[in-house]
């Protein structure tokens, strides 16, 4: 039992985690190679996708789909793509893919002659699936050194806390109140029944012992 109670707490968190990993927005500094656009078919990955375009009919299996490739300051390649999010999850309100696209293709530099940006983004790439992070904005810098601070998820993380703390609080004073108690009575219940029980064995044996002594 302890295990079970063990294993599903465990799953909670990992996916509580994974939850907040994939929706806050992350920040990478990059160097924009190229910017294109491509006829994407949704298949079993269109979770991963937006539902739609701002102002497209619902249920399309296929449409166009912006992307930006960069290379990050360790020279690996990271592809993203451009999407609105509309009034949809996660709440971004992005409705400007067309602006950031030029913005994107407006920064596009050569490894001679860096132009590094910020990028920000949500969601994950991986290459098996096929799913790639949405852009959600970008901006130039001065080099690939510049420090960002990601403020707002320090906010987010820390009202989550916040909450989860005076959840559990009000739990445990709740269990204290309510719980614990008739936890208590049913446990002397038990206590007092298995007395009785073994209460009446010994008679039953001095019975038996009177009977034997005869």
């Amino acid at each position: 039992m302890v295990y079970i109670k063990w294993a599903f707490w465990i799953t909670f968190w990992v996916l509580i985690a994974a939850f907040f990993h994939y929706t806050l927005p992350q920040h990478d500094v990059a160097r924009i190679a190229d910017t294109y656009e491509k006829r994407i078919d949704f298949g079993e990955n269109s979770i991963f996708w937006a539902n739609q375009g701002t102002g497209e009919a619902e249920g399309t299996v296929n449409r166009d789909v912006f992307f930006i490739q960069a290379f990050r300051t360790d020279d690996r390649p990271m592809i993203y793509r451009n999407e609105d999010t509309g009034w949809g999850w996660p709440p971004y309100f992005k409705f400007d893919t067309a602006n950031l696209q030029a913005e994107a293709n407006n920064l596009r530099s050569t490894p001679n002659d860096p132009q590094w940006a910020v990028i920000k983004h949500y969601g994950w790439r991986n290459e098996f699936l096929s799913i790639y992070p949405n852009a959600i904005s970008v901006r130039p810098v001065d080099g690939p050194d510049v420090t960002i601070i990601p403020w707002l998820n320090i906010l987010i993380l820390t009202l989550f806390a916040a909450f989860v703390w005076a959840v559990w609080v009000r739990w445990r004073r709740f269990r204290r109140a309510r719980i614990d108690p008739v936890l208590e009575d049913i446990g002397e219940g038990f206590d007092a029944a298995g007395d009785s029980i073994a209460d009446g064995r010994g008679r039953f044996r001095r019975w038996l012992d009177s009977l034997k002594s005869k």
